[in-house]
């Protein structure tokens, strides 16, 4: 595996929530520099809710999943 998931379930459905919120953002924009941002920052924070593992949060030193007890 190349990642170890770094991100709890609530994390993760946060960010889920807040991609479809900045999609909807996005989509209202359209093709303006503020709706292309949106897009790819909903596109981002997207693939981190569904793989769970956050590169940020592991260079800010978050402890693994596994590693919790």
């Amino acid at each position: 595996m190349l990642y170890i998931k770094n991100l709890s379930g609530w994390h993760r459905t946060g960010r889920l929530v807040a991609a479809v919120l900045m999609a909807s953002c996005a989509a209202h924009y359209g093709l303006t520099p503020v709706g292309i941002i949106f897009g790819i920052a909903s596109l981002v924070t997207g693939l981190t809710a569904v793989f769970g593992y956050c590169p940020m949060c592991k260079v800010g030193g978050k402890p693994r999943i596994a590693d919790k007890s």
